[in-house]
């Protein structure tokens, strides 16, 4: 990270300079976005079971964040990841008619975390978790790598995943109690055809999290922290130009977006076909930006090599 931009994410990671450019960028938001950035759909997972099943809501927050409402239809309890926006994330859980126990924070960062302080004032009950290694707002429950938050029927395990951050967490609700998808809600570590920035880590931190959730199922469901899609599959088709799944999932992606329509879920076995940053294993990226595997055959490295020149170019590929 050059000198500026390291000054800067100090500056906004440690001050409250940090918390007042995420209430101007917030107010900002809401005025050019009333309904939101993006038009949404709740994803409800067995609702013709008795008990009913678990609802997800992704709220549309800022300029292209997601916080989501995670529901137990049966206990009207809910828990919601990364309420950037106290006021939008109240509104859905009034809407639904709903309890909020917990707030799940994925990092630190204020466009992440930014409601929490409002939003445990408001819900007296209401825990805040995340890890102790990130200075996360208002962290009344610490969570460490394997831990599960259990909220009703919802069993919801936090996976260690840093590079973005120290302390990034991620979070996978157990899809086998309600008889559907695990559902894996990324924040900044995993997009649709992106991952994030590595800030506070090393290319081979960014690459072993991200091996952590590729160990996860075909099916499960990703839920991002922001909509990057569209931005995210041009560059996915600058790297590997050929990749039809890429090119499939770009039109489909292209019509969503304009109706302004959500992206979010993908699925990972999705993600596994098109996705740049899940692919410095395939030797058409190997290839196309080196190196590969060396002689012993331990490709440890040189895939995280692999990885840290994607994300150069990926960064390069934002700028134009």
């Amino acid at each position: 990270m050059k000198a500026v931009g390291l000054a800067w994410y100090s500056l906004y990671t440690r001050t409250w300079l940090g918390y007042l450019f995420y209430r101007q960028q917030l107010r900002r938001a809401r005025n050019r976005y009333p309904k939101g950035h993006s038009r949404t759909q709740p994803r409800l997972f067995n609702a013709h079971l008795c008990p009913p099943g678990v609802k997800v809501l992704p709220i549309p927050v800022l300029s292209d964040n997601y916080s989501y409402l995670i529901i137990d239809t049966q206990a009207r309890l809910a828990v919601v990841v990364d309420p950037s926006d106290p006021q939008a994330v109240q509104a859905s859980i009034e809407k639904e008619g709903v309890d909020l126990v917990a707030i799940l924070c994925t990092h630190k960062h204020w466009d992440h975390s930014g409601g929490n302080r409002d939003l445990s004032r408001r819900h007296q009950d209401c825990r805040v978790y995340g890890s102790p290694q990130d200075s996360i707002p208002y962290l009344t429950h610490p969570l460490c790598h394997q831990d599960v938050v259990s909220v009703g029927r919802l069993q919801i395990r936090a996976l260690a995943t840093p590079g973005h951050t120290q302390g990034h967490l991620v979070y996978l609700l157990d899809g086998e109690p309600y008889k559907g998808p695990s559902c894996l809600f990324s924040g900044d570590l995993l997009f649709l055809s992106g991952c994030g920035r590595t800030f506070e880590g090393t290319a081979e931190t960014m690459l072993s999290s991200l091996d952590t959730v590729l160990g996860l199922g075909d099916d499960t469901l990703l839920w991002p922290g922001h909509e990057y899609a569209e931005e995210n599959l041009g560059f996915a088709g600058v790297v590997e130009p050929e990749n039809l799944a890429r090119e499939r999932k770009m039109q489909w992606v292209q019509r969503q977006r304009m109706e302004r329509k959500s992206t979010c879920p993908s699925t990972l076995g999705e993600e596994r076909s098109y996705n740049p940053f899940l692919r410095t294993h395939c030797l058409v990226l190997q290839e196309a930006l080196g190196p590969g595997p060396g002689p012993t055959g331990d490709d440890s490295y040189s895939r995280a090599e692999l990885l840290e020149k994607l994300r150069r170019l990926k960064d390069l590929h934002k700028s134009k």
